[in-house]
């Protein structure tokens, strides 16, 4: 399945950090899993199950914001390297696995998507951050996947974080009046 997802999600290999690369795997490989899912279901499960009938998919989405956020990143460091630098390891890790919950979040039933037992329960921010926890993934990514929707109102951010809760919104939004 590792060979799969690496092609499915090649900014995985971005990542200069063989170790966190192998562990962002896991983490995605893990929540495949555990969901119940295979990987050709990446690009049928749709991203947000708050737009009806959405065509974009979960790795789409999920792809667009991992780029938007590298781009975003590369800016950030060109204008603002002396106030703070960007780890561009943990930015790719974090676009990768924000919505790695939405893996446990959602299920497939008989008339399409909905809420899993679990993601009544839990939304992907707290899973996603567990199983990101789980597969010894740097608390920095936690925090990223922790923090990245409104769970994540409030409090302190990252400024990778920023960067991925800012473009994951750049990517629901125009959607979602569609």
């Amino acid at each position: 399945m590792k060979d799969q997802l690496l092609r499915l999600f090649p900014e995985i290999g971005q990542i200069k950090d063989k170790s966190l690369q192998d562990q962002t795997l896991a983490t995605l490989e893990d929540a495949v899993r555990l969901g119940g899912w295979t990987p050709e279901d990446l690009d049928k499960i749709p991203f947000t199950l708050l737009i009806k009938d959405t065509k974009i998919s979960y790795r789409q989405h999920v792809r667009a914001v991992t780029q938007m956020a590298i781009a975003c990143g590369k800016i950030m460091a060109e204008n603002y390297s002396a106030a703070f630098q960007i780890n561009f390891d943990y930015l790719i890790a974090g676009g990768i696995l924000h919505d790695v919950g939405k893996l446990l979040e959602f299920r497939k039933g008989n008339s399409g998507y909905a809420k899993s037992r679990s993601g009544k329960l839990l939304r992907h921010p707290f899973s996603g951050a567990g199983l990101c926890t789980k597969h010894g993934l740097p608390d920095e990514v936690v925090h990223i996947v922790a923090v990245h929707a409104k769970e994540g109102e409030g409090g302190y951010r990252s400024p990778e974080a920023v960067a991925v809760h800012h473009v994951d919104f750049v990517n629901f939004e125009p959607l979602r009046d569609l």
